[in-house]
């Protein structure tokens, strides 16, 4: 797994730690350095801190989500900032889940293993393909494909899409798509669902503020369009 973390003593802490849970751990302080790294090697996991010299945080995970080899590996956003805001920049720019500085290390080798349980498929590759108007999603290849135009998804984007697209018209709430997407053992919350959504959106829509498959239920949840 990549850690990078640009305070010494942090940095070193997580990563006795990590590997005490057997994991092999490449640590980083530097944005620049983490980027070019995630563009060349694949990893399980990136623990990627948001304060970073050379690029920031958020800069780094939205370049790893756009042009590397860990489009669709968890990645844990560690942050010094407990304004709402600035976790779901966080979420927004692709992370998985987040956890605020100062943290216990439990609950951060927690969140490792929940992160690491999730990696493996909710969507099963024998799961059937789901046609809807010109979207087919093939879990058989882990693929998304809006008319002639693929369209590269994380992990738990094209689990979303598969779960909505498949059950088209039905409304499911924030809660339900949590379980869904993420499983029972997770730190998720349903603002999580929200950014999800509007990361799916930016990627289908012609108009993400005017949305044409991915509907919003004001007061219930989500549900893909009927027809």
């Amino acid at each position: 797994m990549l850690l990078v973390e640009d305070d010494q003593n942090i940095r070193e802490l997580v990563e006795l730690h990590l590997q005490l849970e057997g994991l092999a751990v490449v640590s980083k302080s530097d944005g620049n350095e983490a980027l070019a790294l995630a563009r060349t090697d694949t990893f399980a996991l990136i623990v990627l801190d948001l304060m970073l010299p050379g690029l920031d945080g958020v800069t780094v995970c939205r370049a790893i989500r756009r042009d590397s080899r860990n489009t669709d590996v968890p990645i844990l956003m560690l942050t010094a900032r407990r304004d709402e805001v600035d976790k779901v920049l966080g979420l927004d720019s692709g992370a998985d889940d987040y956890l605020t500085k100062p943290f216990g290390v439990r609950e951060l080798v927690a969140r490792v293993r929940a992160l690491l349980r999730r990696r493996r498929p909710v969507v099963g590759e024998h799961a059937p393909a789901v046609q809807a108007g010109p979207l087919l999603v093939e879990p058989a290849r882990r693929q998304a494909r809006l008319g002639d135009r693929e369209i590269e998804l994380t992990a738990h984007e094209f689990e979303l899409l598969y779960v909505l697209a498949g059950n088209r018209g039905i409304v499911f709430s924030r809660d339900a798509l949590v379980q869904r997407v993420w499983g029972e053992d997770t730190h998720i919350t349903v603002r999580s669902v929200d950014t999800l959504v509007k990361r799916l959106r930016r990627k289908l829509e012609t108009d993400p503020a005017d949305p044409h498959y991915i509907l919003t239920v004001w007061g219930s949840g989500y549900k893909f369009a009927d027809a």
